[in-house]
C-alpha cells in the first residue's frame, strides 16, 4: 500500500503544476490586439548639473493643452448611441384565366359524346397574399477610456480599447475603435461616440447569464438553413 502512495505521489505534483501553470497564465479573453498602446519611448540625455531647479529633460508642460494629441494618450468616449429602424412591406396579388373551345364540326354536327356537346372549357386562378413588419430599437450609454494608437497624417487620432466588468458570475465585454478628429475632444477629454468615425462598437458577455440566453446545439441545428422544413 504505502508503495502505491508513493507511485501516486509524483503524478500528483506533476497535475498540480500543470494546474499552477494555467492558472498563472494569461486570461482566456485577453487580445493583443486590443491591449493599451504605450508612448513611444524617448531617449532622453542626463540633465546637467548647473544648479537650475528645472530643465527641459523634465517634460514639465504648465500650459499645454490637456486634450489627448499624442500616441499612448488617454481619451474618454461617451457613449450616446441610439438607433431605431422599422420597416413593413405588404404584397397582394390575382390572376384569373379562363377559356372556352367549342366542340369540332364534322359533316355540319357539332361533335357529341352521350348526348352531351362535346366543348372544352379551361378556368384558372391564382392568387397572393404575403405581408411583413420589422421593428428593431438599440440604446447604448455610457463611458470607456481608449488609448490613441496611432497618429494619422492629416492629425487625426485612430483611439482603440475595451473595458471588462465582472459582476457576480458573468463578465461584459465593451470595446471600441475609430478614428477622431482633435477638434471634436472637448477640454475635458472626452469626446461623443457619434463624433467618431468608422466606429467598431461592440457589447458582449459571457458567463451564467449569457449562457442561459444562448440556445442550445440541438435547438440551433434544428432552427438552421440546413434543415430542409
Amino acid at each position: 500500500m504505502m508503495m502505491l502512495d508513493r507511485c501516486r505521489f509524483p503524478f500528483v505534483l506533476c497535475a498540480l503544476a500543470l494546474l499552477a501553470g494555467c492558472a498563472s497564465g494569461p486570461r482566456a479573453h485577453d487580445d493583443a490586439e486590443w491591449a493599451p498602446t504605450p508612448p513611444p519611448a524617448q531617449q532622453i540625455a542626463p540633465a546637467q548639473a548647473d544648479g537650475s531647479i528645472y530643465h527641459d529633460q523634465q517634460n514639465m508642460e504648465l500650459f499645454a493643452d490637456p486634450r489627448a494629441h499624442r500616441v499612448g494618450d488617454i481619451l474618454t468616449v461617451a457613449l450616446v448611441e441610439s438607433t431605431q429602424a422599422s420597416k413593413k412591406a405588404t404584397t397582394s396579388t390575382s390572376k384569373t384565366d379562363k377559356a372556352n373551345i367549342a366542340s369540332p364540326t364534322i359533316l355540319g354536327q357539332g361533335l357529341s359524346i352521350g348526348g352531351k356537346v362535346a366543348n372544352i372549357g379551361l378556368d384558372g386562378e391564382r392568387s397572393f397574399d404575403g405581408a411583413g413588419s420589422s421593428t428593431q430599437s438599440n440604446q447604448l450609454t455610457g463611458q470607456i477610456t481608449v488609448t490613441v494608437a496611432q497618429r494619422l497624417t492629416n492629425g487625426n487620432l485612430l483611439v482603440r480599447g475595451e473595458k471588462w466588468l465582472t459582476i457576480n458570475q458573468g463578465q461584459e465585454l465593451v470595446r471600441i475603435s475609430g478614428i477622431v478628429r482633435p477638434q471634436d475632444i472637448g477640454q475635458d477629454n472626452v469626446v461623443p461616440s457619434t463624433r467618431v468615425a468608422d466606429a467598431r462598437i461592440s457589447y458582449t458577455g459571457r458567463g451564467t447569464l449569457a449562457d442561459a440566453n444562448t440556445r442550445g446545439w440541438l435547438s440551433r441545428f434544428f432552427n438552421s438553413k440546413w434543415m430542409p422544413f
